[in-house]
């Protein structure tokens, strides 16, 4: 399979991955060829990119870190906090915590390194997604820190929760697409204060999972809100959540903007490290994360093109390629390279078609 970006999808060409709707539900399965129809509609529901069966890349298989009933089970557990919130019923921080198990339970199965986080989606009810993906990183970063299920938990409903605060902020500034005035901006960024004054008035909500939401932007030179705190003043938590947070943020398509490809979130990332980040936790990331995930197009610095047929452990950047095309030429046979026996070749550049 291959990822493919939508507008270079051909009709007739078949689905090799599910296209989930707002609710975590399949919306297009596995298997079903593409119509025009279909191809508009994913147009319209702001679908950046798919995955496409090609059987010169029958090989690649796509590794999601939780499973997607784990996946949905989330987004429903964060709608229903947002739920209780809004109705002023009571919350039950027993089911957030089932929940966390159930995915701590699946990312203990998965050996791999972290590639599509975000599912292959649109731009509706970001926020929800936003906030399960932002936990997924964070639990793989947490369990890579050598947390126990007693921090994992603390970390992962901290996480979980990292945004709550946005339901006092109108959706009309959340959701502009025009540049924020410096009072809408300001009303933004209250959001951490807002979030933690919610959850730490909930019974058995742990207060330093609160925390997560208060310091979440907070920023490892001082530069971040709302307190301005600098290095280890901010809890590690908060530490990880502003990594994942940030990551995740980049990788996802919004009203206002187009996701960023997983390299540039990554590099972006990469070069804050002891700037923005905690340097440590970043090392951390650094290893887990997929620069090139399974699947996507790369070009080398030979002139070849192809796709990520999968990951070398240690080495994110430098996955094992097939080389489909010199240039415009196809190769016949397709060349593969695992790029660590190949010092001299680079990923010099991208493509989704």
């Amino acid at each position: 399979m291959r990822q493919v970006n939508v507008f270079y999808l051909n009709e007739g060409e078949i689905l090799a991955h599910p296209i989930l709707d707002a609710n975590g539900r399949i919306l297009l399965t596995s298997g079903v060829k593409l119509t025009n129809l279909y191809i508009q509609k994913l147009k319209s529901l702001g679908v950046d990119t798919v995955l496409i069966e090609d059987d010169r890349l029958d090989d690649v298989v796509i590794q999601m870190a939780i499973t997607p009933r784990t996946k949905e089970a989330a987004y429903k557990a964060v709608k229903s906090v947002r739920h209780c919130l809004e109705t002023n019923r009571l919350i039950h921080t027993k089911d957030m915590r089932d929940i966390l198990k159930r995915m701590i339970s699946d990312l203990l199965g998965f050996n791999g390194i972290l590639g599509y986080i975000s599912d292959f989606r649109g731009f509706d009810d970001y926020t929800f997604h936003h906030s399960v993906n932002t936990t997924i990183l964070a639990l793989v970063l947490s369990l890579s820190a050598g947390y126990n299920e007693s921090k994992l938990l603390e970390v992962g409903t901290g996480v979980l929760m990292h945004d709550v605060g946005k339901i006092k902020i109108p959706n009309v500034v959340l959701n502009k697409i025009e540049k924020l005035t410096d009072e809408e901006f300001n009303e933004i960024k209250q959001h951490a204060n807002y979030g933690y004054e919610i959850l730490r008035q909930i019974d058995d909500f742990e207060l330093i999972s609160a925390h997560v939401a208060l310091q979440h932007h907070e920023r490892w030179d001082g530069s971040g809100y709302p307190r301005g705190l600098k290095e280890t003043a901010i809890h590690e938590y908060a530490r990880i959540a502003a990594i994942s947070d940030v990551y995740e943020a980049l990788t996802s398509k919004r009203v206002y903007r187009d996701a960023v490809q997983p390299y540039q979130a990554y590099e972006y990332v990469m070069a804050h490290s002891g700037i923005f980040f905690d340097p440590k936790l970043i090392n951390i990331f650094s290893q887990h994360i997929s620069i090139y995930p399974d699947g996507s197009g790369v070009i080398l610095s030979n002139g070849q093109r192809g796709n990520v047929v999968k990951q070398n452990m240690g080495y994110p950047g430098r996955p094992y390629v097939r080389m489909l095309y010199q240039g415009d030429e196809p190769l016949h046979p397709p060349v593969d390279y695992n790029l660590v026996e190949y010092p001299s070749l680079l990923i010099v550049g991208t493509e989704n078609h």
